[in-house]
């Protein structure tokens, strides 16, 4: 059987077809579509498969952890922001060790298209000392889903499975294999591995190191990294995962040099120091940071030898594309890269009658009183709020900030301070840094904009739907400084009355703008109004 399937959906699928058991994780491109795929299966419908978006990527790493402790298979998602989030999770348990197969997949983002940074989560797999996979192609996601599970049982180690967004967010046709059953519950004998309190967590992490040559022996012989000899040996070329498709699109002939594809890690090194034997020079092609290309300069001393994005040969910056490898080959580019007009890049935007933009228009109507550079935002669909013709809000680093930023701006004299977040944000990040401010009596205003979805990345429910009053009094704000609004303009100006109001309050102030996301469907917009009952603040 054979299936059209974008990289995500095949990664989906492999991991279905291998015998998964539970999918966790929090949405952001360029992973969101594997836990949307498996959400809509049969096997996920009927109960056979837990798949459920979690409060936020380190919670959704611990709760795949719980499945495979119980002995099943199970995946967690996320993009590579993410990661960092859920770093904590990740590396102890490199150190624990898991029982089911666990796979972590991290959708990295080159280029940026909708991330902050352009972070390679390759360095956090060498970091925790596991075995790392980077699929070239939709099969290869498909196909490795499988090995990845049997490898991380055989290794006893959860395995990092890394993608990027033009392998996540393209089609290809996929062969499909017969499904295999999921893993019996089988909970495991010595529980002490899990428990990492220091005298067990040293004996776990002499483990782990004990287990890297094994990990460099498999990944030596794994038929995920492959070697072919050219005729031409003034050149080699190492291409791991995505990279390969560029280098052969100018080759369609048959590459001359050598060529080492490079999809499992630990690096394989053997294989780099044949090639190193057998040619003059070596190009190192790979989607992000130069992160082979580090390695083998280092560890075979031979830094001028290799080149890539550290030598300049290669942008530093940017995903990868077959002109960029041509012009490091030497050859002519062989794309058109002029972008017609009809597909041609265009600003993002909020959408029209949405919820945010009314919030800010009354911000705007407040700033000029209380003065520029003072409203701490996040990140969401709301973060567009940055750019004209709003231009309301002033920062935007990571998930949850913007309520310890302005906390601390308080602290330092700005006053009155602002802190825009969204629902689905406030519940992954943002509660930690409101009972800070609480604990601390900080002067700020924390405005919620609540559109009861995870908007930006396709309007999932939100973990906030309903709770956000309860939760904001639960972490200690006056009841009588938590406000309901509805951001619509027919409230504009009592909406202003309210914020202004609470920005005099000289503690936390909690403002609710509460109104549903405009892409949702009619079927959740009431079921948003059905869970948000309290009433506005008029």
């Amino acid at each position: 059987m054979q299936k059209i399937l974008l990289g995500n959906e095949a990664i989906a699928q492999g991991a279905i077809d291998a015998g998964l058991s539970g999918a966790y994780g929090y949405p952001g491109t360029p992973s969101t579509e594997i836990i949307e795929y498996i959400t809509v299966q049969p096997e996920t419908k009927s109960g056979k498969i837990k798949a459920h978006w979690s409060t936020n990527e380190k919670v959704a790493m611990e709760e795949a952890l719980g499945m495979s402790y119980a002995g099943k298979r199970a995946i967690v998602t996320m993009k590579h922001v993410g990661l960092n989030v859920a770093a904590d999770a990740f590396i102890n348990m490199a150190i624990s060790g898991i029982n089911g197969g666990l796979v972590v997949v991290v959708a990295d983002d080159p280029s940026q298209h909708s991330s902050q940074n352009e972070q390679d989560s390759r360095f956090y797999g060498k970091f925790a000392m596991l075995p790392i996979l980077e699929p070239s192609n939709q099969q290869e996601a498909y196909d490795m889903m499988s090995y990845a599970f049997e490898l991380s049982e055989k290794t006893k180690l959860p395995v990092l499975f890394r993608s990027v967004t033009r392998l996540s967010h393209s089609r290809a046709n996929v062969k499909l294999k017969d499904k295999q059953e999921q893993n019996p519950l089988n909970l495991v004998e010595d529980t002490k591995r899990f428990a990492l309190i220091p005298s067990f967590a040293k004996i776990q992490y002499r483990g782990l190191i004990e287990k890297q040559k094994e990990l460099e022996k498999i990944a030596e012989s794994s038929p995920w990294n492959v070697y072919e000899e050219g005729t031409d040996p003034s050149l080699g070329i190492i291409a791991s995962g995505i990279a390969i498709n560029y280098l052969l699109e100018n080759f369609p002939e048959g590459v001359p040099y050598d060529v080492l594809k490079v999809s499992h890690y630990p690096l394989p090194k053997e294989q780099v120091r044949k090639m190193f034997d057998r040619v003059d020079k070596i190009l190192v092609l790979e989607d992000g940071y130069p992160f082979i290309e580090e390695m083998i300069s280092d560890y075979l001393g031979r830094e001028q030898k290799v080149t890539g994005r550290l030598s300049g040969t290669i942008p530093r910056t940017g995903e990868l594309n077959p002109n960029i490898v041509a012009h490091a080959l030497g050859l002519e580019n062989k794309i058109d890269e002029e972008i017609p007009e009809i597909v041609a890049g265009r600003p993002p935007q909020l959408c029209p009658g949405c919820g945010h933009i009314d919030l800010y228009e009354e911000l705007n109507d407040i700033i000029p009183e209380i003065g520029d550079n003072r409203v701490f935002s996040d990140i969401g669909c709301y973060s567009l709020g940055v750019l004209e013709p709003y231009d309301s809000i002033d920062t935007l680093i990571d998930m949850g900030a913007s309520i310890p930023m302005a906390k601390g701006a308080a602290d330092a004299g700005l006053l009155p301070a602002i802190a825009v977040i969204g629902d689905s944000t406030f519940t992954h990040s943002g509660m930690t840094g409101l009972l800070s401010a609480v604990w601390d009596n900080s002067p700020i205003t924390v405005i919620i904009s609540d559109n009861s979805a995870v908007a930006m990345t396709g309007a999932q429910p939100s973990a906030a739907m309903g709770r956000l009053y309860d939760i904001a009094k639960g972490l200690g704000v006056p009841e009588e400084h938590i406000k309901i609004i509805i951001p619509l303009k027919k409230y504009h100006d009592k909406n202003v009355e309210i914020i202004k109001k609470e920005l005099d309050y000289q503690g936390v102030s909690l403002i609710i703008a509460q109104r549903p996301c405009v892409t949702m469907s009619n079927d959740k917009k009431e079921l948003a109004r059905q869970f948000n009952t309290f009433e506005p603040s008029y």
